[in-house]
């Protein structure tokens, strides 16, 4: 009998030992490969650009602002009356990237968008054209006072960033 318990002895200190030995080697592992996925992770200046608050209050009606996000021009239009009326009544059929002023806007006073032309990454200028939206000088893009392309060689419309309404004096960009 004394075999039977000296096997059993042996047994459970040599599964003691595989399973420490895991263990460390585990852990050595992890302590490895962490540094190297870390260090895969966005740095926090750019974590910090990842969304941006705007308050709207200082934007009179019919004026455009440029804020910055994420190192890109965004434009925040505050449009007038006439201009709501202008966009919402486009024939979406006629334009080349055909968009509904609704779907491009959470609240119709309120035009955000991406000011890089999409043509070839221009800066357009704002209430210029001849749907006094914008116009890019570099090739002739015309966009409307929705960010619709209209005229010139932009295959598609300004794009729309992603946003929010905090309050109805405050959005957050990203």
């Amino acid at each position: 009998m004394s075999t039977a318990t000296t096997s059993t002895e042996e047994t459970s200190r040599r599964d003691f030992l595989y399973i420490s030995t895991g263990a460390v080697a585990a852990v050595g592992a992890v302590s490895v490969v962490w540094p190297l996925i870390s260090q895969m992770s966005p740095d926090a200046s750019t974590l910090a650009l990842a969304s941006t608050e705007v308050d709207l209050t200082s934007i009179p009606v019919g004026q455009i602002v440029t804020v910055k996000w994420r190192g890109k021009p965004v434009f925040i239009r505050r449009r007038t009356p006439e201009e709501i009326k202008a966009a919402q009544d486009v024939d979406v059929s006629s334009l080349r990237d055909p968009q509904a002023d609704s779907t491009r806007v959470q609240k119709p006073e309120w035009l955000i968008v991406v000011g890089i032309c999409t043509h070839l990454g221009c800066i357009p200028l704002g209430k210029q054209g001849d749907y006094d939206g914008w116009f890019c000088p570099c090739h002739g893009s015309v966009y409307d006072t929705s960010g619709r392309i209209r005229k010139g060689p932009a295959p598609r419309n300004l794009d729309v960033p992603p946003y929010a309404f905090l309050t109805d004096t405050k959005v957050k960009i990203g």
